[in-house]
């Protein structure tokens, strides 16, 4: 059993299994793989993978960055709810820039709204708590990941009696926008690279309609480069299409129910947009109305104005994985890091601002961690 991380990187494993992988798969096909996690779509373009793999096997980024994925209508929101009198905003960091339809939380805050940066839902508490005159609204945005923090901070919130703190739900979950994936003609995508740190909470179950009704072939993956490669091997190995766990040091087929219950306790499931999907039936979560007093919707009167897009921004594009941003005639030029005009190219497992942070990647290129 492997120990430390530095097992997980080691050059003569890594170059052994990318051999297997060319030894196993079919020259005459294409194997269109997509990874639905962010942290993965970063490993891949860190530990240049692709450089390692045929031609003939394409590594797909999707929909796996919570921040991408929310639409500008939750900005919106948000915005208008900072617009609102003695409101406190409490944010995670990478929502902070992202670019709604007029304006971004960063913004907003230059202009003096009390907007500020946290680091959990936690931190927001602390922060109702410290200003019991002020309302704090916590934008909880994510998957299944980080969810059970925000449930638990709900729970906490009625227990104490703190009623100036509420959140303003936007958050998503995974299976659901997968099944919307695999429906949509313009998606090409023979199997999925599966995340594990949702899967740690959801467990395998969820997964199994992907292999069993749309035949895609699916692996939950670590993080590592040996992770992911095994992974990639253990799906062109497939005979025929299955949920595989690579992940096994961390994955429990019965997730974290625990966790689970938290979320089923507070949340209930809802219609949720997102960003280039589209409305996703039961992909979104609700706070439950025994729970109401803590739910921004409720709570305040929150007025955005229409939501718009961006002219020229392919972001939506790019998390069906339908188009790169090499296709998109804004990126570097016009949308880069430093002056984004999307939420891919903000965020920090979003894969605009992948593919410009490693841009030229390929066999030696600048930027990547190691080179095979």
């Amino acid at each position: 059993m492997m120990k430390y991380i530095d097992e997980f990187r080691d050059k003569h494993l890594i170059v052994k299994i990318a051999k297997r992988i060319r030894e196993a798969v079919d020259p005459s096909r294409t194997y269109n793989f997509m990874e639905v996690c962010g942290t993965h779509t970063m490993s891949i373009f860190r530990f240049g993978l692709r450089d390692l793999l045929l031609k003939n096997i394409r590594l797909i980024s999707g929909p796996g960055c919570p921040v991408c994925v929310t639409p500008n209508e939750y900005i919106d929101k948000a915005i208008a709810a900072a617009e609102l009198p003695n409101v406190i905003i409490a944010t995670f960091g990478d929502l902070f820039r992202v670019p709604g339809s007029y304006s971004s939380l960063e913004k907003e805050k230059a202009a003096g709204r009390d907007i500020r940066m946290v680091y959990s839902s936690t931190d927001a508490i602390e922060l109702a708590k410290k200003h019991p005159d002020k309302e704090v609204v916590f934008l909880g945005i994510g998957f299944e990941t980080t969810i059970p923090t925000v449930a638990m901070s709900i729970l906490m919130a009625k227990k104490e009696k703190l009623n100036n703190y509420s959140v303003l739900s936007g958050h998503k979950t995974m299976p659901e926008v997968l099944r919307a994936l695999v429906t949509d003609r313009s998606v090409k995508v023979d199997g999925f690279i599966l995340p594990g740190h949702v899967s740690a909470i959801i467990g395998v179950k969820p997964y199994q309609f992907l292999a069993k009704t749309y035949k895609k072939r699916c692996v939950i993956t670590g993080f590592e480069p040996l992770d992911i490669l095994q992974g990639i091997l253990m799906l062109v190995s497939q005979k025929k299409p299955k949920v595989d766990v690579q992940y096994t040091r961390i994955i429990e087929a019965s997730g974290n129910r625990r966790a689970e219950a938290s979320i089923e306790k507070v949340f209930q499931k809802t219609i949720s947009n997102w960003r280039g999907i589209g409305e996703v039936r039961n992909s979104g979560l609700k706070i439950r109305k025994a729970f109401s007093a803590f739910d921004a919707e409720d709570k305040f009167n929150i007025r955005p104005r229409p939501s718009r897009e961006h002219a020229g921004c392919v972001c939506g594009e790019v998390l069906k994985g339908v188009k790169t941003p090499l296709e998109c005639r804004l990126f570097s030029k016009v949308c880069n890091p430093e002056h984004p005009v999307g939420a891919c190219m903000v965020a920090t497992e979003g894969t605009c601002a992948a593919y410009y942070k490693y841009r030229g990647q390929g066999p030696g290129a600048r930027g990547q961690e190691k080179t095979w």
